[in-house]
């Protein structure tokens, strides 16, 4: 047992308690956890009064408290063989799902949706068994995947479509342009934004860099003084 042991004072009251009262009564009387008087009182085999486990007990481990009133093994349930195929009961009926009823979420093969990025998928079909939930390119892929492959083939590996307009909307052919993944970036980067724009997000960092600087050297002049 872990924690301070147990002294024979308090041994003498654990054992004395122990066939009637509760192993939180006793814990709270010698003030310790009730867990280590629980561990205790298995260690030492400590028994707790019969009338005491009828009163305040649930059934114990191997009791056979209440055995005549359990079901026996095989015993055969009252309602067996009442509920067969297509039994019902009220409005059962009205509310059962029937043999090939589709949810309120289904879409036909040639739904087109925008997923929460704003890019337009399109159901190409059913789902099956192992797909993934969602919007799984299997069953939605991106529609501008889509129309790009369907106009010029698979699309190779490191490369992306992108939209010529930046409308992720704009799925025409015309609008949509293969591109290398490290162009992409080169493309994303601040350079390629209005001078407006690109002036604000360089001051803006130039003014994040001056105030980590002067929040370091006052941290070290702190620690110097």
């Amino acid at each position: 047992m872990n924690g301070r042991p147990f002294t024979p004072a308090e041994l003498r009251i654990i054992t004395g308690l122990w066939p009637n009262h509760s192993a939180a009564a006793i814990a709270k009387r010698v003030r310790r956890t009730i867990s280590s008087i629980q561990g205790i009182g298995r260690k030492l085999g400590l028994k707790k009064n019969p009338q005491y486990l009828r009163k305040y007990c649930r059934l114990q481990k191997g009791s056979r408290i209440g055995a005549a009133f359990r079901f026996q093994k095989g015993h055969a349930p009252a309602n067996k063989g009442l509920r067969r195929p297509g039994w019902f009961r009220g409005r059962m009926r009205e509310t059962q799902f029937k043999k090939g009823q589709r949810t309120n979420t289904w879409r036909p093969v040639g739904t087109i949706l925008a997923d929460s990025e704003g890019f337009l998928r399109i159901k190409v079909r059913e789902r099956r068994p192992g797909d993934k939930p969602g919007w799984d390119k299997q069953v939605w892929p991106l529609l501008h995947h889509q129309v790009w492959e369907q106009h010029h083939g698979p699309i190779p590996p490191n490369h992306v479509v992108r939209f010529k307009d930046r409308d992720r909307a704009h799925c025409a052919i015309e609008n949509l342009e293969l591109i290398s993944m490290a162009e992409n970036a080169r493309r994303n980067s601040i350079w390629n934004l209005p001078p407006e724009l690109a002036s604000t997000i360089q001051l803006a960092g130039a003014l994040k860099r001056q105030i980590r600087r002067r929040t370091h050297g006052q941290e070290q002049n702190q620690r110097s003084a």
